[in-house]
């Protein structure tokens, strides 16, 4: 059996969540990179024993930058993403929101057309039991009136036998 879809409220509800969810995500991913900043620049302010090599080519600091940058990039694109999912769920939930609207209005114009289609209905249905009395009415009519004819006509058969033996004589 298979199942059925989800409805539209279903289908809202779980983006809802997924919005507050990538917010949570986006929020909690800034704390960290706030942290990671806040470590970073205390380790650049404090150099080991205070030793500065020439033009600065300590490999040690340069490899702690490259990973800082490569941190700071991920963080962003993982900020950019879920920015982009979060205006996509967005956009979604707006679809969303004018379908069932749209829906609403359907299940609003059809409710009334079925209403006014029972009023037309009760309508007919009494038409038809008039009629069918009339019918019935005009069938006895009918009945009443040919079984009169058959008996009048008899009698006009008879008046004329009478006559017609009345005259030979």
């Amino acid at each position: 059996m298979p199942l059925a879809p989800p409805t539209p409220e279903i289908r809202l509800r779980k983006l809802v969540d997924e919005r507050e969810n990538l917010i949570e995500q986006v929020k909690r991913l800034k704390g960290q990179l706030e942290q990671k900043k806040q470590k970073n620049g205390m380790e650049d302010s404090s150099s080991p024993e205070g030793d500065v090599l020439e033009n600065g080519a300590d490999s040690n600091i340069m490899d702690i930058q490259s990973k800082k940058l490569l941190a700071l990039g991920d963080a962003n694109r993982q900020i950019n993403d879920l920015k982009f999912k979060l205006v996509k769920s967005e956009q979604e939930v707006t679809a969303l929101e004018q379908n069932v609207t749209r829906l609403e209005g359907h299940v609003t114009r059809y409710k009334s057309a079925s209403e006014n289609a029972e009023k037309v209905e009760d309508e007919l249905k009494a038409e038809k039991r008039k009629l069918q009395r009339e019918l019935r009415s005009a069938l006895d009519k009918i009945e009443e009136l040919e079984s009169s004819n058959s008996h009048l006509s008899k009698r006009l058969e008879k008046m004329k036998s009478g006559r017609g033996t009345a005259a030979t004589p």
